[in-house]
């Protein structure tokens, strides 16, 4: 009895310490004066005002948001092709094929950055726009890959053959039977890719340039000039933004398709 209240104490401090640094930012981000202090004493907008006034930051939110919705919707579509590739392959084929598309997560990110930053050069496409989404389609490729994949396995073959039994096409079936049904996990793909890269900062760091630089980026270098609370302010719209969009996530088709499906034994 004594080992589970114990544990129920250690559970409870576990839920409330894990928030807790996010909580001092956001309090932290009303603080009327020209620095980060917890309490923040009286209250203020004035570094919300801040940010949406500043061109420089809303140039980077700009920034941030086309290519995270770029690299959503072309890692959907990689992953899509590539997971039902797997799917409808051999199995050894499919496995040497799925652990290739999932490569990416096995990498450090400060390794990757370094390769990255190769390959863009090589390109002569560092810096630009073109070689951050191509870098950030390769980072989401994987998770954008998990529930399409799962979606796909999930999917009853009898579906389609009673379609194509039907005297319906193949391209018919696919879009009229196919797609409908695995539509959850594409839109699961879709808003977690889009999470994924907005937030993404540590393999971005390596690759921008002047003239294109994520809000991420722009907070992670000027929190190390200046620690002014428009760093607290922005973070807290980054964070009340990521949970929203997790929360429509599982509102719409809930987050059970990173999940495997129970395979017939």
């Amino acid at each position: 009895m004594m080992s589970v209240a114990w544990s129920r104490v250690a559970l409870w401090c576990l839920i409330f310490l894990l928030p807790a640094p996010i909580l001092i930012v956001v309090v932290s981000s009303f603080s009327e004066v020209g620095y980060i202090r917890f309490p923040p004493g009286a209250l203020s907008l004035r570094w919300y005002a801040e940010f949406l006034s500043d061109p420089r930051w809303l140039e980077g939110l700009m920034i941030s948001l086309g290519l995270a919705a770029a690299g959503a919707v072309v890692s959907t579509l990689s992953a899509f092709m590539a997971a039902l590739v797997v799917v409808r392959s051999n199995r050894r084929f499919a496995n040497v094929f799925e652990t290739a598309v999932l490569m990416p997560i096995l990498f450090p990110h400060a390794a990757l950055g370094v390769a990255m930053l190769a390959l863009l050069s090589m390109f002569k496409i560092y810096g630009t726009f073109a070689g951050l989404l191509l870098v950030h389609c390769i980072i989401t490729l994987p998770y954008a890959y998990r529930p399409i994949s799962v979606s796909l396995r999930k999917l009853d073959p009898s579906m389609e053959e009673a379609s194509l039994s039907l005297g319906a096409r193949n391209w018919q079936t696919f879009w009229r039977v196919t797609v409908p049904l695995v539509r959850p996990g594409v839109i699961t793909a879709l808003l977690f890719s889009f999470i994924l890269s907005f937030d993404e900062v540590t393999v971005t760091m390596f690759l921008v340039g002047p003239h294109v630089t994520t809000l991420p980026v722009q907070i992670y270098s000027f929190i190390q000039e200046s620690g002014t609370p428009v760093v607290a302010a922005i973070s807290t719209t980054l964070v009340l933004f990521t949970m929203l969009m997790i929360l429509l996530l599982e509102r719409i088709v809930g987050l059970q398709f990173f999940v495997e499906p129970d395979r017939p034994r």
